[in-house]
């Protein structure tokens, strides 16, 4: 483990993650990608480094009335990698 490093914290930004996967399945744009950010910031091994990036534009493809195809939801499976997440992604693609 790195020095200084807060389990609570990285579990706080796991919680942020999956409310930001959540959030999109909903077809909350604005929740998303706020819940996205905070996820990056409080990443401290660098799990959710990309995942701000990637769920913009999905955001915005909700913002102009799209649904998230099967790539949005590939591209944020590839992004978060094989882990926690991974059941909530094919859930959440329906």
């Amino acid at each position: 483990m790195q020095e200084g490093f807060d389990g609570q914290k990285q579990r706080s930004a796991l919680t942020a993650a999956e409310q930001a996967l959540r959030t999109l399945g909903a077809g909350d744009a604005a929740k998303a990608r706020k819940a996205a950010a905070k996820a990056v910031e409080l990443d401290q091994i660098g799990l959710y480094s990309d995942l701000a990036d990637v769920v913009e534009p999905l955001a915005q493809k909700l913002e102009d009335g799209q649904a998230i195809d099967d790539e949005g939801w590939d591209g944020l499976a590839t992004t978060l990698g094989i882990g926690p997440l991974s059941g909530l992604i094919d859930e959440l693609r329906g």
